[in-house]
């Protein structure tokens, strides 16, 4: 999967958890919780969505990598390299 394909992936994760929110206006380089009203049950929902839909495994000690859609991405794109969207 393209870096494209997994910000929309992250995108559309975010709009299932905070349906309210304006997700057309993120900034990739600010953090989520700086521009979105998540809480750490929240996080937890975007590892385990990944982990539904796509299998991706991701230690508890790196969620920090999941911090902004920038950090996000870089992360996760050699994780889900050979996931078909």
């Amino acid at each position: 999967m393209a870096p494209e394909e997994i910000r929309e992936v992250i995108i559309e994760i975010l709009g299932d958890i905070a349906p309210d929110e304006d997700l057309g206006s993120l900034d990739d380089a600010v953090a989520f919780r700086e521009q979105l009203e998540l809480d750490s049950m929240d996080f937890l929902d975007i590892v385990m969505e990944l982990r539904k839909r796509y299998r991706v495994q991701i230690p508890e000690d790196e969620y920090v990598q999941l911090a902004s859609m920038r950090s996000t991405v870089s992360y996760l794109t050699p994780k889900m390299s050979e996931v078909a969207k």
